[in-house]
């Protein structure tokens, strides 16, 4: 009884805070804001090619649930999807659960109860999730699923969309044989229990049974709002286990684990050990940039445009157009080298002046959006 109170308690004050503050992404993934933008009709009443379905609607309201958060990959993520919205006139509220299950999916129900006209969810790994997205669809809410359980391709409707997670651990895998040679000593930083993590780990098993030399030296990760520094210190303790030359390298199926990892070894002197991961942000590609850093090579998709990807789709199902069940967003490799090549600090924006591509993308921009973002000035 006491916790179903407390549920109850929970689920009010969430919805104040949705409602008060429209639950915005700060960097920390937990508190609040929303747009202000006018709706996606103002100024565009005129615009020939807009669909019916949009012009029709005063106002439209997205939402956006990601169930991980604390970290950069999350908040870029959500800034892509904020910003891609509101270039459309969209009003976007945003929410990451710092992987608290309970409340991503209170903030699911909410977004259910409420009036909006799409959903993102972000991370939805469990069979609540399918429940969840199912009764959002019952009242004709559409919804765009990023790393999520695969069941939810039984819904009607559902777009699953991720980062081409087989391309990603093989890119990072690859770079890592390719340097640290086929008889390799690693250590594996993995979780077990997200779609992503998952779909890593089988490239990862492939990779061992193709190069049975490699060795795994050993294995471990959690997935929480502390995930770099519980990181860096387990591998920090295991570093007094294993003196130099035991260990070559390191393979980080995520960037958390991959920054925890490198103050690690950067802090003991072990930078021998070279890391190779899957991710990519500002404070990454910093460290990587670092004298001497041991973060030598990480796969990744820019999550904004992730993001933005995924509210382009949503905003096709609101116009009622077609979408398809599922979508991979290219991957490419950054290595350490290829940094080096540039005369100045690279970070997410110049990247793609070393990466040809990156951050770019007109998937699923359709004529419309690119009209509604010219009436709102973007």
């Amino acid at each position: 009884m006491y916790q179903k109170k407390l549920r109850i308690v929970f689920g009010v004050l969430l919805a104040i805070a949705m409602i008060a503050t429209g639950c915005g992404q700060a960097k920390n993934g937990n508190s609040g804001g929303s747009s202000n933008n006018v709706s996606s009709n103002a100024g565009s009443k005129n615009i020939e090619n807009l669909p019916a379905a949009i012009a029709a609607k005063d106002e439209i309201k997205l939402m956006v649930i990601r169930k991980i958060g604390g970290d950069d990959h999350t908040a870029q993520f959500i800034a892509g999807a904020k910003q891609e919205g509101e270039s459309l006139g969209f009003k976007v509220d945003t929410f990451s659960a710092g992987g608290d299950t309970a409340k991503f999916h209170d903030a699911i129900a909410q977004a259910t109860d409420s009036d909006y006209d799409g959903v993102v969810i972000s991370h939805g790994d469990d069979p609540a999730t399918v429940e969840a997205v199912q009764k959002l669809a019952d009242k004709g809410i559409p919804v765009v699923a990023f790393d999520s359980v695969a069941e939810l391709s039984t819904i009607p409707g559902v777009t699953l969309t991720s980062q081409d997670d087989e391309a990603l651990a093989q890119f990072s895998l690859d770079q890592l044989v390719k340097e640290k040679g086929e008889e390799a000593k690693i250590v594996y930083l993995w979780v077990d229990g997200f779609p992503p993590m998952v779909r890593r780990n089988k490239v990862y098993q492939d990779t061992l049974s193709k190069y049975p030399g490699i060795k795994e030296i050993e294995r471990f990760g959690v997935a929480n709002e502390n995930t770099s520094v519980e990181t860096q210190n387990a591998v920090a303790a295991m570093l007094t286990k294993h003196p130099k030359g035991e260990i070559d390298a390191i393979f980080a199926t995520w960037d958390a684990f991959a920054i925890g990892a490198a103050r690690a070894l950067i802090e003991a002197g072990r930078t021998e050990i070279k890391i190779y991961g899957i991710d990519v942000s500002n404070a990454d590609l910093q460290v990587m940039q670092e004298e001497n850093s041991p973060w030598a090579a990480t796969a990744a998709v820019d999550p904004k445009m992730i993001g933005a990807v995924n509210v382009r789709l949503l905003a096709k199902k609101i116009a009622g157009e077609e979408t398809p069940a599922t979508y991979n967003l290219e991957a490419a490799l950054i290595g350490q080298e290829d940094l080096k090549k540039s005369s100045e600090s690279v970070n997410m924006v110049s990247l793609a002046d070393i990466i040809p591509g990156w951050g770019t993308t007109d998937a699923f921009e359709e004529d419309w959006m690119k009209s509604l973002k010219s009436a709102n000035g973007k």
